[in-house]
């Protein structure tokens, strides 16, 4: 993978047709002047495709929830991520759902990973987002979650950083995996390591 390219003004750019795609001129708005009054900006070019599994590292920060949210909002994607059933109580649980959020049904055996390849393979546009590290805290291994679910559901690894000395959040390029996990993970946490969060880097 090779690093973003920078752009005159991504914050502008064009919603690929094929993204699964939301919030209208207002959000959009609403998210590029969140991300330019605290001074965030993004490279790299949304891809073009119907699905795919999104991850963002470092994950450091509680923040990292409003610089995400922002650029979501701002780039006007949308994502769908699977969340522990018990957050989803009045009235956080409409405001979940909106932001993409959907209830985890433990009582199902085939898992957080099995429920994220069905949604996937079920949805004729959905790009499903989470963080391999799966935790703010600093950790040795990552959670091989992220690419059991793209291999199963047959769709590539979107990278995504946060690097906050630059406040820039970077989209990389597509990333597909192959047939040896450890090798790909090893790939995508070593193209990780230039940027850092608010409170670490990644191993």
């Amino acid at each position: 993978m090779l690093p973003p390219v920078n752009q005159a003004d991504p914050l502008l750019q064009p919603v690929p047709q094929r993204m699964p795609s939301g919030h209208g001129p207002i959000g959009r708005w609403m998210g590029r002047s969140a991300l330019k009054l605290t001074g965030w900006k993004i490279v790299g070019t949304l891809p073009d495709v119907p699905k795919l599994v999104m991850i963002v590292a470092p994950h450091s920060s509680n923040w990292d929830g409003f610089v995400g949210f922002a650029a979501k909002f701002a780039l006007g994607f949308e994502v769908r991520v699977l969340g522990k059933a018990q957050l989803f109580w009045w009235p956080l649980g409409p405001l979940l759902r909106k932001l993409g959020a959907i209830p985890l049904d433990r009582s199902q055996a085939q898992g957080t990973v099995g429920q994220a390849v069905r949604l996937i393979r079920n949805s004729d546009r959905l790009w499903y987002v989470l963080t391999p590290e799966g935790t703010r805290k600093r950790v040795e291994q990552w959670k091989a979650g992220f690419w059991k679910i793209a291999t199963e559901a047959g769709v590539p690894i979107l990278p995504v950083y946060f690097d906050y000395p630059s406040r820039t959040i970077g989209l990389g390029e597509l990333f597909h995996p192959g047939q040896d996990m450890q090798d790909d993970i090893a790939a995508i946490r070593n193209w990780y390591r230039p940027w850092r969060g608010k409170n670490r880097d990644t191993l």
